[in-house]
């Protein structure tokens, strides 16, 4: 007997009317059977006149795609889905059993829907025979009609039984949901097309945002988001093509490809922010831990980790999301295919004339390949980092004071004490910025005459540093290594090798004792060995007791005091000293700052409680930029108070001190196009020792003049053995 095909007029499909059960059992209906009348059901009924038949047609399709998917082959008792509370269950194998019935139920079957619906309902009907899985349909069936042996019971009743007996069905959760949300969008349509609409709108925004976001901070504009992404016409024309897995398998790979693109842009933006580069993705991840040791440092543990715990979940959450939108437009464009290819191809034409014509909104070309152009670029910036690798090694082993004898490295410096100081974040910005220049000047300027008044004499030049508003490892290696170390891999590198450091270099002649003052240094730090440092002191060897400023573990008034009691005052040395000092103040956030106190007060540093309680609290000044400016002009003015106060009260005739920054401050202070010049200079009261650089033609003073000479910082190292009377001797 054949089974009645028709529709009701509610969308609803738990509203069917029952048919009268006949008395012998009557064979199921064929999913192909069910797909029609599912269509017919999406095409009809009052979504239409509600002006909502978008709606209608989304639902449907997805609750179909939804049931045959969720459960593959698996038995579904249809008289217990409907509520019927049959003892025996029939398994959808049996829609197969009455072939006869089911060719008559064709024949029978309602004709196809209104012209205005035809789309809607070809492509339900598409859909459902594209999954063609007649186990899913079965379920399908039990949930949107009952059975048809079954007494006959209120539409909303069957809804709600369907809905609870397919919840105990495995895998049924997403058709349950699918019913649900069917039953609120009829109950409120204008509220559904609201919600249709909102997250479409969003979905096309994500993706078209993730295509033109820009990987600068300086770069977010309106007018960056005006254009015409290749990438999306492109996507767009591949999702037309695949059928309906295949393209939600490929939407889903381009939104977490999406994501990805993201996420490095964002992190482009804060390295060239705070580093002055772009991210490496083979170098820079182990950056990441450091920077999440910066923020526990200088604003607390647990902001530190709380931080990094909502970095991961909004990376999570994005690439969801990502995926979720270009699922939806990949579905949107496969239930309406015509219209989809008409507007691609509108799409790919405007962008070639665009592109041709060479149209621009606003000084942006519409025509846009960003996307695509970051991706080359990435893929070329890991090739050049291998590469890399190799050709780097063989600087390395090329040495020009490699193999100079002992008796031949710096002759001129004999007896000598030796100091080499960094001065954190130490950049030309500092004297020549308008707004932090008139103090830092001025506090150059004293300095110069007080070191004049107690007998010193300096020279003064320029660095181009290695590095940029970090990384303070990379400025000190290509200084004392005469190597162009830009990068974590070449550090690693040089490290591990055998090339001469200028500090090592002392060393080797066996005339001097060598030490390191890292108050910066909070755990194990094999360098020393590089730099031929026989003994380093760290953050906790040093007797501090007083607060952090910050990331500073100490103010450079007291590692200095330190310096000088556990080293360089000692009266039991046979050898003159050779140093290296890292200070530490002028470290970002430069807030707390510490002021100078009297020398002879500074005890274990707990003089230093009040000023760090009363001093501005790093939260009030890292985001904010002019804060940031005023409180790094006053660090630097500390720092090199504290360093020429120190050597006014315990320099002697044999002391030489070479100081100079490590690197520019971050863009935020040094702006966006500062270059990576710091200054350098050489102070010492033998005037032997200057005129030995005679020839560098070096400013007098503190402050090189703005057209002082410029050099690499690894040009640095050779310069400085040669002008002393080192004889070079290459290896390699």
């Amino acid at each position: 007997m054949p089974v009645s095909t028709s529709t009701p007029s509610s969308p609803l499909p738990d509203s069917t009317e029952p048919e009268e059960a006949p008395t012998a059992k009557t064979a199921p209906a064929e999913p192909a059977e069910e797909a029609a009348r599912t269509a017919k059901t999406a095409g009809r009924g009052p979504a239409e006149g509600a002006g909502d038949a978008g709606d209608a047609d989304e639902a449907a399709g997805d609750v179909d795609e939804a049931a045959g998917e969720a459960t593959g082959s698996a038995v579904e008792p249809a008289g217990e889905a409907a509520g019927a509370g049959a003892a025996a269950t029939r398994p959808a194998g049996e829609a197969a059993d009455a072939p006869g019935d089911t060719a008559k139920a064709a024949t029978d079957a309602d004709p196809a829907p209104a012209t205005g619906d035809a789309a809607e309902a070809q492509e339900a009907t598409g859909d459902a025979a594209e999954a063609k899985e007649p186990a899913g349909e079965a379920v399908g069936e039990a949930v949107t009609r009952p059975a048809e042996d079954a007494p006959e019971v209120a539409p909303q009743d069957a809804a709600g039984d369907a809905s609870e007996d397919a919840a105990d069905t495995p895998g049924a959760a997403g058709v349950v949901a699918e019913v649900r949300w069917w039953r609120w969008r009829s109950r409120h349509p204008r509220a559904a097309r609201v919600v249709w609409w909102t997250v479409t709108v969003l979905a096309f925004g994500l993706v078209l945002g993730a295509l033109l976001l820009p990987n600068r901070i300086s770069g977010l504009q309106v007018n960056r988001f005006t254009r015409l992404p290749v990438e999306a016409i492109i996507g767009a024309a591949l999702l037309l093509v695949l059928p309906r897995r295949p393209r939600t398998v490929v939407a889903v790979l381009g939104g977490v490809l999406l994501g990805a693109l993201t996420v490095l842009n964002v992190l482009d933006m804060e390295f060239t922010e705070y580093l002055g580069r772009d991210f490496d993705l083979v170098l820079d991840w182990g950056l990441l831990d450091d920077a999440q040791s910066y923020v526990a440092d200088s604003m607390g543990r647990a902001t530190a980790v709380g931080a990094a715990v909502g970095l991961v979940l909004l990376v999570v959450l994005l690439s969801a999301l990502m995926a979720l939108a270009t699922v939806r437009i990949g579905n949107l464009m496969a239930r309406d295919t015509r219209r989809a290819t008409r507007a691609t191809l509108i799409a790919a034409t405007a962008w070639v004339t665009c592109s041709v014509v060479g149209l621009q909104i606003a000084d942006m070309p519409v025509a846009s390949h960003r996307s695509a152009d970051t991706l080359v670029k990435k893929a070329r910036q890991v090739r050049q980092t291998i590469k890399d690798e190799a050709t780097f090694g063989k600087e390395v082993r090329h040495d020009t004071f490699g193999a100079t004898p002992a008796d031949q490295l710096v002759p001129d410096l004999r007896g000598k004490d030796m100091i080499f100081t960094f001065i954190e974040s130490y950049g030309r910005s500092a004297i020549e910025d308008p707004v932090m220049a008139p103090g830092v000047d001025r506090t150059l300027g004293t300095s110069t005459q007080a070191l004049a008044k107690a007998g010193f004499h300096a020279k003064s030049g320029w660095l181009t540093s290695a590095t940029y508003g970090g990384s303070s490892w990379l400025g000190h290696s290509s200084t004392l290594s005469g190597l162009w170390v830009d990068n974590q891999q070449r550090y690693r590198s040089v490290m591990a090798s055998d090339h001469l450091s200028l500090t090592k270099a002392f060393k080797k002649t066996g005339a001097w004792d060598t030490v390191g003052v890292m108050p910066g240094i909070q755990k194990g730090w094999p360098e020393a060995k590089y730099y031929g440092l026989e003994k380093v002191y760290n953050a906790f060897e040093m007797g501090y007791q007083g607060p952090k400023f910050s990331w500073s573990t100490m103010p450079d008034q007291y590692a200095l005091e330190a310096f000088q009691r556990l080293e360089h005052g000692r009266t039991d040395r046979d050898k003159p000293l050779m140093s290296e000092i890292i200070l530490t103040s002028s470290h970002q956030p430069w807030a707390p700052i510490p002021k100078m106190v009297d020398w002879d007060s500074l005890g274990d540093g707990s003089v230093f409680e009040g000023i760090e309680k009363d001093g501005r609290k790093a939260s009030d000044v890292i985001a904010d930029g002019a804060a940031s400016k005023e409180e790094y002009g006053k660090s630097i003015q500390y720092s090199v108070t504290a360093l020429t106060q120190w050597l006014e009260r315990y320099g002697t005739d044999d002391t030489v001190l070479v100081v100079l920054g490590d690197h520019q401050p971050i863009a935020r202070v040094s702006g966006d196009n500062a270059s990576r010049d710091v200054p350098i200079s050489l102070v010492a009261k033998d005037p032997k020792v200057l005129d030995k650089i005679a020839g560098w033609n070096w400013t007098d003073g503190l402050r090189p003049a703005h057209n002082a000479p410029v050099w690499k910082m690894s040009a640095f190292r050779d310069k400085f053995l040669t002008a002393y009377g080192s004889t070079p001797h290459p290896t390699g």
